[in-house]
């Protein structure tokens, strides 16, 4: 079967967008870990499925994989690629998309700019919800490792994070200390790992260990979980520019019982055709 796509990057956090709506798209892990082979395949940190909803309410379902094939939750800049995608194509012309995902809906904007906003609904802060091993909710966690207690804040975006605040994102070793909290076992789905450097209350700096691909040069769920934590924390403003390897994301979230807000730009990169 050849299959069209499109290839796209938000922040360079890139992905390779397929068009399950006029398409008949039927893949497996296998199947994705060869297409994101950057080598033998066409490459990217995630691929990004559009399908009908299966919910009357929505307008499309999104699904997202891993380059290693595994399906997961949310994807923030994934989202913002994923409206360019559906409105280049034609496959709507609304500025405002409900889309159903794995983690819940969100809803996403068109703005004026070109840049596009996510609402990434609120965020999960109950141990049980995220999921994450612990007796009771705290602002805070202590989490063992490398014989060690590290401090983290645990958020839920749709998907699981754990955020550490740290005094320099440029010298922390995120590779090796991402790796040992995505897998800690007080995560039983795994996490993302956010590192955080508080630049003043409306600025951060930040790298992510994503779970299923390592560190990306951007993270809209990890940009938004760091936000959520740096609040709880009374560290940070209402609206937040997080600072990212790839490029910056204006972060939004005013009170607990409000959505956090994501906005950034998206860029296509090509189109292409490849045989599955």
């Amino acid at each position: 079967m050849l299959l069209k796509f499109t290839k796209m990057h938000g922040l360079g956090n890139d992905f390779m967008v397929i068009d399950g709506v006029t398409q008949n798209v039927r893949l497996t892990p296998e199947k994705v870990q060869q297409l994101g082979d950057r080598h033998f395949g066409v490459g990217f940190d995630q691929l990004l499925l559009v399908e009908p909803p299966d919910d009357p309410d929505m307008d499309f379902r999104y699904r997202i994989f891993n380059a290693d094939g595994s399906e997961v939750e949310q994807c923030g800049n994934g989202a913002r690629c994923f409206a360019a995608f559906v409105l280049e194509r034609k496959l709507t012309g609304s500025k405002r998309i409900k889309v159903q995902t794995k983690g819940g809906p969100i809803e996403l904007r068109v703005n004026r700019d070109d840049e596009i906003t996510v609402d990434m609904g609120l965020p999960k802060l109950e141990p049980w919800e995220i999921p994450f091993k612990a007796d009771r909710q705290s602002i805070t966690y202590k989490l063992e490792v490398e014989g060690r207690d590290e401090e983290i804040a645990v958020v839920s975006m749709g998907n699981p994070h754990a955020v550490l605040l740290v005094d320099d994102c440029k010298s922390t070793p995120v590779e090796r200390l991402g790796s040992k909290i995505q897998r800690h076992n007080r995560f039983p789905e795994n996490c993302n790992v956010g590192f955080m450097e508080v630049v003043n209350p409306g600025e951060v700096n930040l790298r992510v260990f994503e779970r299923g691909v390592g560190e990306t040069l951007a993270c809209g769920t990890g940009a938004c979980a760091a936000v959520v934590a740096g609040r709880l924390q009374g560290l940070l403003e209402p609206t937040v520019k997080v600072n990212l390897p790839g490029g910056t994301l204006t972060i939004t979230w005013k009170e607990q019982d409000l959505p956090v807000l994501m906005t950034g730009p998206t860029t296509r990169v090509y189109e292409g055709h490849i045989r599955i």
